[in-house]
């Protein structure tokens, strides 16, 4: 009897093993999870041992009856690795939340679809690329699904359509393709539906006018048109509600604040919606957030009244109001609304005046912005009781009168711009209660007075704008010598005298400064040599004086011809004008006449000078360099207010002169001193092993190496001369290289020309090595999937326009300030090198050429038996036709860089046929559906679904409009560079002054 039973119990345990696994198996599961982690900087892993029972291990939770696995929850454990397969082995498993940064190649195992009693399954915010798994079906119990913010890149499965227990599905911040599946509509348990930031298309489907239990509705940020079901505003249960940036059209219903009885959030941002804002909107009681913006609505805004607990309310950017008189009176219903704090409606057709009321707002309001519109009369003084205020814009309207004193209450206040208005009066004192102040924007106006002293005491300030003004007085070291670390200081255009103070010399974050057009005398401080950053200085139309004995103006943006009364400086012992945009006859008397004391190579089109300048002949016939002569008292004017500006650099040149003569002469030469041998280079290459192989081109292969006689770390490109044209290819980039010098240009440190052990003829150019790689690694990086370092997967907006700064400044330096223009001719990602501090350069020039000055525009149809030059996608169409190589080449090559730059797409994507090209591609989305060309990486930042609603999210979603503002710029810019006809292409010179004024806008954008 007893063996019967034991009996028994053995084939009962053997049954359960089998079927359903047992402890061990369990064990061996997490254990085969734990071996995929490759990095547990948390130590979460350490508990995972034989020590203690898996069922303690950290993040397990187990079963009070079976002791198996029901919970796995490593969401806050920052582990680096992938799922493992064996994590279907967990069968007793119901919750699923794991929060890995795993390899791009890696998927979700499709051996996921055993875990039948799964009921969560979270794997939000990891890197987890290709497919949702089809067979997740098979898991019936799934409620609660979360694959946002992945790398998914395929289509919702269908399969998904079966799973009627679904209540949570998140795919967010993917790549998804394809449409919404009508499917969802049919879950009738579905309660939140999260798809944006994704690359999906078509419309909404109107099945899901079907889900009496949604609550949360979110698909913004996709490619979606067409109009929204009208069955979907009649979800009485609906309390987000989100189609931001999208191409959907349509008029809101008029009955949307009776439907919509429990919305808290209403996002339709950045869309193409028209008509009026319904009255009935008011009726949306729960609001808490109301997002409009981006569209074309228009009309007058209806009452507010009833929106009580409405926090956040945007309709930047429509057509609303109609410049009447009464079109703000609905300001006036948001008195009630005690939880206001944000409100913005700039860029409108607002007019009539500022009422009152607004100094009845809630005490909570952080954000005003009313700029771009056509409000006048005064700021009422009532300003004053928004006393937590953080962010003011009155900008680019009609506002006249003082500006109130009141103003100055405002204690928490970080950015006001009251620029471009017609206030009058003296700035208030009271502005330097503002200690918190970062921006102050007041050009433009008619201010008068001085700066008062009291703005002293706003210390952190980073940018000061007063131009413009009828300002007087001094530019006090009371005032600008106690900021700490300004970056921006434009007092240009006022009636400003005295000296400008030595304090200005402390800030070594100054990237801007402009002082003209004033009437500030003496010497210019020497402490300016210590603002490191300074990028912008302006000085011109002043009355500065001085003799400097050493005078450096090198790598500056000084242009037109070289004053003669430079001439007239008989003390002047060293005059540096290198690498600037001087054109025209170069002096022959005083310092001229000494060729090592005046420094002048690096600018474009000089002439004459005495003979040893080795320069051309002058030729005075042409009208266009002789109108840059007529300004000449200008030019003297401005060129005599920055002579003192380089003395304290100068001085610091005094003792290393001697250095910098030698450094001089090396670069004479070319640069091509260090001696190498193909001996040498094959050691350092480890015979030009393939693990030091780091990039194959047109004409040879690239290692990387460390020289023996100094330990530097070098990029050697071998040329392969059996392939057709190497040989003129090494011959063209040496000959380019050993004329150009420029911080956005690739440092070639010599060039090896000899014979192999076989006695084959052997060719390598040595190159200053890049650690960053190319731009094409980061914009399309196979190694995205590979790489842990997750900057990888973050070439931000900033970033992006940054190296797109270089390029142009490289392009610019080569067309217009070398001795004779160089069009690069091959202008690529790939030839675009990131150094250390993510710092462009352009390089292989193998394909470059010299011009004649007749040739460097060559709009005719000239023919050249050259041939194609450059890339497909990136050559200019007029190359294939066979025309002459030019600087607008370039232009073109480098218009469809910056596109591909900002849309993450390669001219030759798949998407791009029947005619279609990137060119056309941008402008069929310009400006209105521009969010849906960019890299989505630009657009998104990693936020959590649980807590889309909270500040830090509407704070986002805020900036979205300014930071497509700079993006439609940029597309632009793009788009005049890329055009088919080299005529209507932009010079590269007006390029980088319009990125600059770009970037220096979004500056201001992130600062805020």
């Amino acid at each position: 009897m007893h063996a019967f039973i034991l009996l028994v119990l053995w084939c009962g345990l053997l049954v359960t093993s089998v079927v359903g696994g047992n402890n061990e198996t369990d064990r061996l599961a997490l254990l085969a999870f734990k071996a995929k982690i490759t990095d547990d900087p948390l130590q979460v892993m350490s508990s995972w041992n034989d020590s203690i029972h898996f069922c303690q291990w950290r993040g397990v939770t187990c079963g009070r009856r079976h002791q198996r696995v029901i919970v796995l929850d490593l969401r806050t454990s920052k582990l680096v690795g992938s799922i493992s397969p064996h994590v279907g082995n967990l069968s007793f498993l119901k919750n699923l939340r794991a929060r890995l940064v795993c390899a791009f190649h890696n998927e979700i195992p499709l051996e996921i679809d055993r875990l039948r009693r799964l009921q969560i399954l979270r794997l939000y915010n990891n890197t987890l690329g290709g497919k949702i798994p089809r067979n997740l079906s098979r898991c019936t119990n799934l409620k609660h699904i979360n694959f946002g913010q992945n790398l998914l890149d395929v289509e919702i499965p269908a399969t998904l359509g079966t799973m009627s227990k679904l209540q949570f599905v998140s795919f967010e911040t993917n790549n998804l393709i394809g449409s919404i599946p009508p499917f969802f509509g049919n879950l009738s348990s579905l309660k939140v539906f999260s798809t944006g930031s994704n690359n999906l298309g078509g419309s909404i489907p109107h099945s899901f006018g079907h889900l009496a239990k949604l609550t949360i509705f979110y698909v913004g940020e996709n490619r979606l048109s067409g109009r929204i079901p009208p069955s979907i505003f009649n979800l009485s249960s609906l309390q987000m509600f989100d189609v931001g940036v999208n191409q959907i059209q349509g008029h809101l219903p008029s009955d949307i604040g009776i439907t919509l009885q429990n919305i808290e959030f209403l996002g339709i941002g950045i869309n193409q919606f028209i008509g009026p804002i319904p009255i009935s909107i008011s009726n949306a009681s729960n609001l808490k957030v109301l997002e409009f913006s981006g569209n074309k609505l228009r009309g007058s805004v209806p009452s507010l009244e009833k929106l009580h607990r409405v926090s956040f309310l945007v309709m930047a950017h429509n057509e609303l109001g109609n410049e009447g008189a009464n079109d703000l009176s609905f300001l006036c219903s948001l008195t009630n609304a005690t939880y206001l704090t944000t409100l913005e409606i700039n860029i409108n057709n607002f007019g009539g005046e500022l009422p009152k009321c607004i100094a009845n707002f809630s005490t909570t309001f952080t954000t005003l912005n009313l700029d771009n519109n056509k409000i006048s009369g005064n700021i009422p003084i009532g300003i004053g009781n928004l006393i937590n205020l953080v962010e003011l814009g009155m900008w680019n309207t009609k506002l006249s009168g003082n500006i109130p004193f009141e103003i100055g209450k405002l204690h928490r206040l970080q950015y006001l711009a009251l620029s471009h208005n017609n206030f009058f009066g003296n700035i208030p004192s009271s502005l330097g209660n503002l200690t918190l102040l970062i921006n102050l924007y007041l050009e433009d106006n008619n201010l008068q007075g001085s700066i008062p002293l009291s703005l002293g005491k706003c210390q952190i300030m980073m940018e000061l704008n007063l131009a413009n003004n009828n300002l007087s007085g001094t530019i006090s070291y009371q005032v600008i010598g106690l900021l700490l670390s300004p970056i921006v200081l434009d007092f240009s255009a006022n009636k400003f005298i005295g000296a400008l103070p030595i304090e200005v010399g402390n800030f070594k974050n100054l990237e801007y400064l402009d002082i003209s057009e004033n009437m500030l005398f003496g010497k210019i401080p020497t402490s300016l040599g210590s603002c490191v950053k300074l990028e912008f200085l302006a000085m011109r139309s002043n009355f500065f004086q001085g003799e400097p004995s050493n005078l450096d103006l090198s790598k500056n943006n000084f242009s037109g011809n070289i004053p003669k009364f430079l001439e007239s400086f008989i003390f002047l012992k060293l005059l540096n004008l290198s690498y600037n945009h001087f054109d025209g006859e170069v002096p022959t008397n005083g310092v001229f006449n000494n060729t090592s004391a005046t420094v002048i190579k690096g600018n474009g089109k000089l002439c004459g000078g005495i003979p040893k300048f080795d320069l051309p002949i002058c030729k005075y016939s042409k009208p266009k360099k002789r109108k840059l002569n007529l300004s000449l008292k200008l030019v003297i004017s401005i060129l005599s207010g920055l002579l003192g500006v380089t003395l304290v650099m100068l001085f610091l040149l005094l003792h290393t002169l001697k250095r910098k003569k030698r450094e001089s002469i090396l670069n004479n030469s070319g640069n091509l001193l260090l001696n190498v041998s193909y001996q040498s280079l094959l050691r350092v290459t480890d015979s030009f092993s393939t693990t030091n192989l780091i990039g194959v081109g047109s004409f040879g292969s690239v290692y990387r190496g460390i020289l023996e006689h100094d330990r530097r770390k070098v990029a050697i490109k071998v040329l392969n001369l059996l392939h057709h044209g190497a040989s003129k290819s090494f011959i063209a980039e040496c000959e380019v290289l050993r004329n150009i010098r420029h911080r956005n240009l690739v440092k070639v440190l010599t060039a090896c020309s000899g014979v192999d052990y076989q006695g084959h003829d052997f060719k390598a150019l040595v190159y200053e090595f890049m650690t960053n790689g190319n731009l094409d690694g980061w914009l399309h990086p196979v190694s995205r999937r590979n790489e842990v370092r997750e900057e990888k997967m973050n070439l931000n907006l900033l970033r992006r326009l940054n190296i797109a700064i270089d390029v142009a400044n490289a392009l610019e330096y080569l067309h217009h300030h070398c001795h004779t223009p160089i069009v690069h001719c091959d202008l690529k990602p790939s030839n675009v090198l990131l150094d250390d501090d993510m710092i462009g350069h352009v390089g292989d020039f193998g394909l470059a050429r010299f011009l004649r000055e007749a040739t460097q525009e060559c709009f005719t149809n000239q023919s050249s038996s050259i041939g194609l030059r450059g890339t497909i996608g990136y050559a200019p169409p007029e190359y294939g036709m066979g025309n002459e190589v030019s600087i607008y080449g370039d232009v073109y090559s480098y218009g469809i860089l910056l596109l591909e730059m900002f849309t993450g797409k390669r001219p030759t994507d798949n998407i791009f046929k029947d005619n279609l090209n990137l060119h056309d591609f941008v402008i069929g989305a310009l400006p209105e559906q521009v969010s849906n060309i960019v890299d989505p990486i630009i657009l998104w930042e990693s936020e959590d679904m649980a807590t889309r609603t909270n500040d830090t999210h509407i704070q986002n979603r805020v900036g979205s409009p300014k930071i497509l503002e700079c993006l439609i710029l940029i597309f632009g810019i793009g788009v005049s560079c890329s055009m088919e006809s080299p005529r209507e292409r932009l010079n590269i010179s007006d390029v980088v002054a319009q990125l600059h004024l770009i970037r220096d806008k979004l500056l201001r954008t992130r600062r805020r």
